[in-house]
């Protein structure tokens, strides 16, 4: 029996980690939002590793924050620990990675929906959508509530048809556990959308107490405080170190004995699984010179004995996982508390989807997270964040966002979903970013601030000390650029002691900070400035400084690429008039619909001749479109 529950401005289906981004955007722009989610318990659960950020994913988070999204301020409130990766490396890899306390960063990020205005979270099995002339008008839940809506957000995870394995065990489930959407995977099927089958995996969890630690090479947190979020001003200083140990010969070759019961190669396993988070049973198989592997012991927080054993994940059965932990020094005595397991969901062919997340099948539904084919928290909530934003714009009648992959790491995510597609759970990387020296750690706000003030996402005080900020640091390099030092006996023998090769005659002070050995307390030494200047501006004018060239560089492509950008491609054109383009790219260009010539240059299957060919056929006007009807 069916009733009416109530209308609403943006439904989110999931509170997983993109449906909390997006159900707390939504709200945040303007919307009157709905979550709904399976168990109101799971709420931002961390059914894997519990930690936030790392290469690329941890300027994600940055860039969440920079928007006005939540995580970052989430992982701030409840980490036991924190540190920045690569510092040795230039500024453009350096990554911020937090161990969570995985309990507390639910009930933190649940109280936040909570308090919420514009945001209301309740219980319930979305299984079916509320379709009119592909248009989207709402959902319809396992109890028979209707409730309307000018938009709609899924962010089901891994629950499409989820199904857990262990060894030769197979269930239905959800991670962990839980009760899987099976009815919404086949609605969506019906309604049209191609759907594929994906795995994932995590690593059994053993107790802290049955370890020896004394076999293990300890992993503390940094000493300086740090923080993902510009908000946050409270650290946590009393850190948990993280454990070291490796696999060895003897766990290898308790793999190799028991590879016949691995789901992966018994043939159990349908689903693609992702290439840069391999199996355990995988890694052994694939890199098989390699004499042991990394294992690392990660407490999953501050209440609990549960550790996340990183390195391990595996869908072998329990008893080969005992033999497994027992194997490798420090876990001979481990006790087991959960075991690892596999899992398989449906996923949809990221291509049916607009870089608004919006799908090109059915109007006002959007997509976002782990259904779209990407694996880590991350990049989950960087896409619920957009989705999220962008469901809010269309339901209050605005022009919707899109980022670009000069503006964000979450821009490269979208753009390579919707227009490369992928044939595995895809994970971000920094290799991805053609502009990574513009994508920082660092710089996250001054890219994107402005864009999450712009669409009401960014509170008016935080805004102007965004500004502030943004002003001290221009003001900064304009007196490093206008300041000369001269070849001083303080300021040589400074030179010197720090590697460098003496001055013959006066320099600028911001061409002396170009110098590989000088930083930006080297140069207050010589020429103090009149006010204390906070680290962050510091840490942009050095940088600004030393890479001005490669920044320089990077921006003048940025500057190319935008006119190709410019150049729009109509939504109506028709391929198959135009003449010379090669069979498999016009197939691509009908399967993605490009917006511009730059996207369409980004699609696999699509050459260069191709992009020439439509280049001339745009510019002479003689596009042929098809009727409309």
């Amino acid at each position: 029996m069916q009733y009416e529950a109530g209308s609403y401005d943006v439904i989110v289906i999931g509170a997983g980690h993109a449906g909390c981004e997006a159900g707390l955007a939504a709200a945040r722009v303007g919307a009157k939002t709905l979550m709904i989610t399976i168990n109101l318990d799971m709420v931002a659960f961390m059914p894997c590793n519990p930690s936030v950020g790392g290469p690329a994913k941890g300027i994600v988070v940055r860039e969440i924050d920079a928007l006005g999204g939540e995580m970052g301020k989430n992982i701030d409130k409840t980490h036991i620990q924190m540190r920045m990766l690569n510092t040795g490396k230039g500024p453009a890899v350096r990554a911020l990675r937090a161990q969570a306390d995985k309990t507390l960063y639910q009930q933190e990020m649940k109280n936040t929906i909570e308090n919420q205005p514009n945001l209301t979270l309740i219980q319930g099995m979305v299984e079916r959508l509320i379709v009119e002339d592909d248009v989207c008008k709402g959902v319809i839940t396992q109890t028979g509530a209707v409730y309307q809506a000018k938009t709609v957000v899924i962010t089901t995870g891994t629950f499409l048809r989820g199904e857990i394995i262990l060894g030769e065990l197979k269930y239905s489930s959800g991670p962990n556990n839980q009760q899987p959407s099976i009815r919404l995977s086949e609605h969506l099927e019906e309604i049209g959308f191609d759907l594929v089958r994906f795995k994932t995996g995590t690593p059994p969890r053993i107790n802290s107490h049955s370890i020896d630690y004394s076999k293990t090479e300890i992993q503390p947190g940094d000493d300086v405080p740090r923080a993902f979020s510009y908000e946050t001003t409270k650290f946590i200083t009393d850190q948990l170190p993280c454990w070291l140990t490796y696999t060895n010969e003897e766990t290898h070759q308790i793999i190799d004995e028991n590879l016949h019961r691995s789901p992966m190669y018994s043939g159990m396993i349908k689903g693609t699984g992702p290439r840069y988070c391999p199996s355990i049973e995988d890694k052994v198989v694939r890199f098989n010179d390699k004499p042991r592997h990394q294992i690392f012991l990660e407490p999953e927080g501050r209440n609990t004995q549960e550790v996340y054993v990183q390195g391990l994940s595996t869908s072998l059965p329990e008893d080969v996982q005992r033999r497994l932990l027992a194997s490798i020094p420090g876990l001979e005595k481990a006790e087991l508390m959960r075991a690892g397991y596999a899992i398989e969901y449906d996923a949809i062919v990221p291509t049916q989807l607009w870089p608004t997340l919006e799908t090109k099948k059915v109007k006002n539904l959007y997509t976002a997270g782990q259904i779209n084919g990407t694996s880590g928290y991350e990049e989950a909530a960087g896409q619920g964040l957009m989705a999220g934003i962008n469901a809010s714009l269309n339901a209050l009648g605005k022009e919707e966002l899109i980022l670009s992959r000069s503006d964000a790491y979450i821009g490269v995510l979208i753009d390579d979903l919707v227009t490369k597609g992928t044939s595995e759970p895809y994970r971000l990387l920094t290799s991805r970013a053609e502009y990574r020296l513009l994508l920082r750690h660092d710089n996250a706000d001054l890219r994107l601030t402005e864009i999450g003030h712009a669409i009401g996402m960014i509170k008016e005080e935080r805004y102007q000390r965004f500004l502030l900020k943004k002003a001290a640091v221009e003001a900064e390099k304009e007196r490093l650029q206008s300041v000369f030092i001269k070849p001083t006996q303080q300021v040589q023998q400074l030179i010197i002691e720090q590697g460098g090769t003496e001055l013959k005659d006066g320099i600028r002070a911001a061409d002396l900070l170009k110098r590989p050995e000088m930083n930006y307390e080297h140069i207050q030494l010589l020429i103090p400035s009149k006010e204390q200047l906070d680290a962050e501006v510091t840490e942009q004018v050095e940088i600004q400084i030393k890479y001005e060239g490669y920044i320089e560089k990077s921006l003048q492509q940025v500057d190319r690429l935008k006119k190709m950008e410019n150049k729009k491609i109509p939504e109506n054109i028709d391929y198959d008039a135009i003449s010379g383009l090669a069979t498999e790219a016009r197939q691509k260009l009908k399967q993605v619909h490009p917006l511009s010539v730059a996207q369409a240059s980004r699609i696999a299957g699509v050459n260069p001749a191709d992009v020439s060919i439509l280049l001339v056929y745009l510019e002479q006007g003689k596009i042929a479109r098809i009727p409309q009807s």
